[in-house]
């Protein structure tokens, strides 16, 4: 009786230009026959403002892609062209909290 646990993106989609939606399974099967599977899913965004007082407070600081499978990796970087990180950071810039 061999029980295996595996975790496999199942879905990654590119939302509203620059969200990228990712959809885990995590598989459990008993003997090559699945018992159950359960999801998880995580957004992922080109990054955040630099933030602070410096001049250069609205720069953005990329997303950090290291942990993430190559799958992913791939479709975040095909993505996340120069317009989009422009782009998003304007979003950003437009929409901080004045504090």
């Amino acid at each position: 009786m061999a029980i295996t646990k595996t975790l496999e993106n199942d879905k990654i989609e590119v939302v509203n230009k620059w969200n990228i939606q990712v959809r885990t399974a995590t598989v459990i099967k008993e003997d090559g026959v699945e018992l159950t599977r359960s999801f998880h899913r995580k957004v992922l965004v080109p990054g955040t403002l630099k933030g602070g007082s410096d001049s250069d407070k609205d720069d953005l600081v990329a997303t950090d892609l290291s942990s993430e499978d190559a799958d992913v990796k791939a479709i975040a970087e095909a993505a996340w062209t120069s317009q989009v990180k422009i782009d998003y950071t304007a979003f950003l810039v437009a929409n901080k909290a004045v504090g």
